[in-house]
């Protein structure tokens, strides 16, 4: 049996602490994912308005390196159970995408119980807009809009890509959304049994309003789906049976799952530090590169 060195025991033994942290939405875990981050090859322009409330403000990442041709935009908001949570946190991915040559777009939204949906949605719509809109100002292709999420920022994503009357309900029309990219996504997540999420999303009667796989539609956009087999907060079937209902319709998507990964892992992944823990960095660039081909 090798035996292990005293470093790369320190290493695994941070890791492990890092990951746990994360999993539990903890500071500290948020802090450790994006000290090595802070520094990169990208421009941060933060805190920039969509909107008018304290909660309308996003973070724009984007490559120092030139390119010849403008850059695939995507747009990525965060998890919380609809109720915590802010980009500051997700630095981290910004970076990650940046890196990747992306201009990235890390947007806040209203929480509940500031708002019941329809208002986190209707941050989604605002911020999908001004990303479009502004797309050219950071060197990126309004074209080429991608929307992600991890958690409950992947709702966001997928609902309001295939329910357009968000966009409708800004006075706007949807724009051109090249693909979404959902990490561990809430998408058929019916009866709804915790307090909370049944006042955010309620009356009942509206209820089936609230879940993406409602709205699936021939002409929706390609969607890359993410979860690990080992998330017990949203389950699999979730990301399954949107795959499936897309599928059936023959919308092109693609499903990942990812053995022995938990709910938080799928984002985690994209820290410098736990880049081993899931392929999602290396899922998200294929996703979207063989979307340029395809184009």
């Amino acid at each position: 049996m090798p035996v292990d060195s005293p470093l790369g025991k320190s290493r695994r033994i941070a890791l492990a602490g890092l990951s746990a942290l994360l999993a539990g939405c903890e500071r500290l875990g948020f802090l450790a994912a994006n000290a090595p981050s802070i520094f990169g090859p990208y421009k941060r322009h933060a805190n920039i308005a969509y909107g008018a409330d304290p909660q309308h403000r996003l973070d724009v990442y984007v490559p120092r390196q030139a390119s010849a041709v403008p850059r695939a935009v995507v747009l990525f908001w965060h998890g919380g159970r609809w109720r915590f949570g802010g980009k500051a946190d997700y630095r981290f991915v910004g970076a990650a995408l940046a890196e990747s040559g992306y201009v990235a777009v890390v947007a806040n939204y209203r929480h509940y119980p500031q708002v019941k949906m329809p208002g986190f949605m209707d941050d989604a719509a605002r911020a999908a807009l001004w990303a479009a809109a502004h797309a050219e100002e950071f060197g990126g292709d309004r074209r080429r809009l991608y929307l992600m999420g991890h958690s409950a920022g992947a709702h966001l994503a997928a609902l309001v890509t295939l329910d357009t009357s968000y966009f409708a309900a800004a006075g706007e029309s949807a724009p051109r959304i090249a693909g979404v990219i959902g990490l561990s996504g809430p998408y058929d997540f019916l009866p709804l049994l915790e307090p909370d999420v049944q006042d955010m999303f309620g009356p009942p009667p509206i209820y089936p309003q609230s879940q993406p796989i409602n709205f699936v539609r021939a002409d929706a956009p390609p969607m890359l789906l993410v979860h690990g087999l080992d998330d017990d907060t949203v389950r699999p079937k979730n990301s399954r049976n949107l795959a499936s209902a897309l599928g059936a319709l023959g919308v092109a998507v693609t499903l990942k799952l990812y053995p022995k990964v938990s709910h938080a892992d799928t984002v985690a992944a994209l820290t410098t530090l736990l880049r081993g823990r899931a392929p999602t960095l290396a899922d998200i660039t294929a996703f979207i590169e063989s979307r340029a081909l395809a184009s």
